[in-house]
Order: C-alpha cells, then structure tokens, then sequence
C-alpha cells in the first residue's frame, strides 16, 4: 500500500529513480552478460529454441494461408454459392475486421493466460472458421467463418513475435523473430499457389494443417519464461528457461536478471491503454505505432492486394508479374533472417524506406508516362521494375523488422496493452490502405504512387530520429534505455 501511494504522489520519480537503478544494474552486467550468453549458451544445446520457434511460427504460415486465401478462389466460391461481387467483397475485406477485433484483445489474452494459451485460443477460431468455411452454403456461414480466421490472424500477428523474442538467447533474437515474416509471406504464396490446382472446399481444409502442428507442438515446448516469472510461477520459470538453455547451462546471471527488472516493474502501476500516453512509456509506445504507421501506409496492402490489376493496368502480364513478386517476396524474406543480427534493425530499415521511395518514384512515373502517352514502350518496363524493387525493399527489412522491433522495446508491464494497440493500429492500417488504393488510383494512378514514396520519405526521417539500434542487447537493456 505504501509503495502504491509513493507511486501515486510521484511517479515520475519514481519511473527516474527505476530507470537510473535498471541502467546502473545493466551496465554493471553488460560485460558478464556478453559472456555467458553468448560463451555458455553457444555451447549448450539450443534445439529447444529452435523446436518452440517452429511451432511458434506455424501460427505465422497460418496467418499467410487465411491472408492469401481469398485471392485464386474469387472466381469459383462466386460461381458456385452464386455471390455478388459486393458479397465477394465483404468476404474478403471482414478478415481485417476480425484482425483488428483480435488485436485489441490479443495483448490481454497472452497476459491473462500465456503465450501458448492465446497460441491455443487463435488456432481455436481458425480451426472454426475454416470448418464454417468448408461447409458454407451461402453468403453468411463464409462471412462467419473468414471473420473467426481474421481473429485469430489478429492474435498470431501479436503472439508469435513476442513470444520467440521472449525465448531466444539475444544474439539469436532477431533472425527468429523474423521468421515470423518469413512463414507468413510463405503461407501466403502457397495459398496461392495450390488454389490453382484445388477446389476452393478443399483449399480451406488445408488451412487445418499448420493449426494441427501447432496444437500438438505446444505440448512439448516451454511457456515463455519472462511471462512465467511476472505472475511468480518460479519453479516453472527456471525449469522453462534451462529447458531453452540448455540442461548443462549456467542460467543463475539471466534469471537473475529478468527477475531483477520484473521485481522493478511491479513497483510501476499497472498499465492500461490510456496509461500508454503516459510520458514514462511515450519513447516506446511513439516508436512501436510508429514504425506500424509507417509500414501499413506506405501502400503495402493496396499494392499487395490489387498486384495484379497494377501489371495489367500498366501493360505487363500479370499472371508473370504475380509469380516473380511472390518468389522475390519469399526469397528475399528469407535472406532478411541471416542478416538482421548482423547488420542490425536500423540499418535495415533504412535500406528498406530508400527502395520503397524509389519503388513507388519509378511505378509513379510509369503511370505518369501512360497518363500523357509519353514512351509507352517503357511503361511496361518501369511499373514492373518499380513494384519489384517496391517488394524487395519491403521483404528486405519493413516488412519484418517493425515486429522485431515492436516484440524487443516494450516493458513487460505494458506488453500487453502495448502490443495490442501497435498491433491494432497496424491492421486499421491494412484496411484503410487496402480499402482506398482503388479510389486513389482512380484519382490519380500516379499520384497515388506519389503519396506513398512521400509517406515512405517519412519513414526514413523516423527511423533516422527516433528508432534506436536493439541488435546485440537484452530485452531488459533495450526497455530499460529506451524508457529512461
């Protein structure tokens, strides 16, 4: 009680005097940290880390199936269930909605009952919403069942960045959490890829598989340690975090240490989602919807979705242009996870925003050219080599890295309400952009391309003033820096 009423008085003080501790406490590590973990773990087996990262990521391909779902089915659930292309349409946009619903909630769920329960409660609604879709007969059991696949891409999108950050050794960190990206780009390729040989019935139960993965997989992999040791199971704790180190390995220093922060948190009231204005988690919170804002509006969904319509539009086949972006996506994705803990999350970024300004600079130009008729003959060229450039540069480091990012910087404390709102703020974004690109393109097809590589300048001018390096430091260190 007493501390609640010191902390109610003065939390500002209390936050510095937290703050100045943590960082105290960090620097006097740092140097013993660098050495049992990246000394002692490499030297034990990590194959626990590896085993729950693929479990955990099977929620990602899962995400990618329900997102690319839609996409080579049209023309066959229309056909056969007689819907208008409004009813097609609603189908296809209430996944966001859902998403957006899971978001809100996903946050609290992990915080409520685990990581691996909110993994459970996802795969639950997808599970349901595939089943509903599978045996729909109309217009409404379909909508049902794409709304509960959108919630539990809504909680996948949150959980499973989170989670594997929460588990892995920090020098590993950033190239399993981008796995995440990396089997959602594949999910959504392969989904479209066999919906051009399956029936629309039978492309929806494949959506069972990776949920029946997971589900069984998470009776054998560990809860997250930090979670465990912020609701006080201890026991359950260490035997979590040796069983991801390693048996052989010395974990006194690292549990040690995320007790220490935890133990510090806790005197910190708890957070709600208007707590989150606060001026003690303002960095945090600016940085994490930040980079969702950026990422979202700098036209990846309107682009993503309508890939297609752009190719024909600008002249080029699009059954050519679709498979290259989908290779190029997967491809580079995968790449972007041998990288990122290497060259870092802010150089990546950076990267990225620079070639999806020039992305979208040479496929407005094109539209420009086609516009006044001005050497047609290389609009073809210029929308392809621009989209191209546009993905790569997206796969290479936005597309990914705002999730790493948004999985390292937020305290535990405020994990949760955090993690829901940046995860919120990006699925109003994928609706919103997704929503408007035919609008805009009917306003001005180069115009639209305009805005983007505007709003994509931005993003660099972000990155470069408010987005700090994580590579190479604790979760403890990066939320202790960052919030002081």
């Amino acid at each position: 009680m007493a501390i609640k009423e010191d902390i109610e008085r003065g939390n500002d003080s209390v936050l510095e005097s937290a703050a100045v501790s943590l960082l105290q406490e960090e620097n006097d590590m740092a140097d013993k940290e660098d050495g049992y973990t990246d000394q002692t773990i490499s030297k034990a087996s990590l194959w626990m880390v590896y085993f729950s990262t693929f479990v955990a990521v099977c929620g990602s391909f899962e995400f990618g199936s329900c997102a690319g779902y839609s996409s080579p089915t049209q023309t066959a659930i229309r056909t056969d269930l007689s819907l208008s292309l409004a009813e097609y349409s609603m189908f296809g946009s209430i996944l966001t909605f859902g998403a957006m619903i899971g978001a809100i909630t996903s946050g609290r769920i992990a915080d409520f009952i685990g990581r691996k329960g909110a993994m459970r409660t996802a795969t639950g609604f997808c599970v349901g919403g595939w089943l509903a879709i599978y045996f729909a007969k109309g217009a409404l059991l379909l909508d049902v069942g794409r709304l509960a696949t959108g919630y539990g891409m809504g909680v996948f999108s949150y959980v499973v960045p989170v989670f594997i950050a929460e588990i892995a050794p920090k020098n590993l960190r950033g190239a399993l959490t981008t796995i995440n990206q990396l089997m959602i780009c594949t999910g959504v390729s392969v989904a479209f890829i066999i919906g051009t040989v399956l029936t629309w019935r039978t492309l929806a139960l494949t959506g069972l598989i990776p949920c029946a993965v997971l589900l069984f997989g998470l009776f054998f992999i560990p809860e997250s340690p930090r979670w465990l040791a912020k609701i006080g199971r201890e026991k359950e704790f260490e035997a979590a975090l040796q069983d991801l180190r390693g048996k052989d390995t010395n974990i006194s220093e690292e549990a040690d240490e995320i007790r220490d922060y935890i133990e510090t948190l806790e005197r910190l009231p708890k957070a709600k989602m208007l707590d989150l204005f606060q001026r003690r988690y303002l960095s945090s919170v600016t940085i994490g919807v930040g980079l969702m804002v950026f990422q979202q509006f700098g036209g990846i969904n309107g682009i993503c979705f309508y890939v297609s319509n752009i190719f024909e539009t600008a002249g080029f086949s699009a059954a050519v242009g679709t498979i290259i972006y989908a290779i190029l996506q997967v491809v580079i994705t995968g790449l972007n996870t041998t990288v990122i803990d290497k060259a870092g999350r802010k150089p990546l970024l950076l990267v990225s925003s620079t070639g999806l300004v020039l992305g979208c600079i040479l496929s407005g130009v094109s539209f420009y050219l086609k516009d006044h008729n001005l050497a047609l003959d290389a609009v073809p060229i210029l929308a392809v080599t621009g989209i191209l450039i546009y993905i790569s540069a997206f796969s290479a480091g936005m597309g990914a890295v705002p999730w790493v990012i948004m999985s390292e910087i937020f305290p535990i404390n405020i994990k949760g309400a955090a993690g829901s709102l940046a995860t919120l703020v990006n699925w109003f974004g994928a609706w919103a952009v997704s929503y408007s690109f035919n609008f805009l393109m009917s306003w001005s097809s180069y115009g639209t391309f305009i805005l983007y590589a505007a709003i994509n300048a931005g993003a660099i001018f972000f990155v470069v003033t408010l987005v700090p390096e994580t590579k190479g430091k604790t979760l403890e260190q990066i939320q202790a820096a960052i919030n002081a």
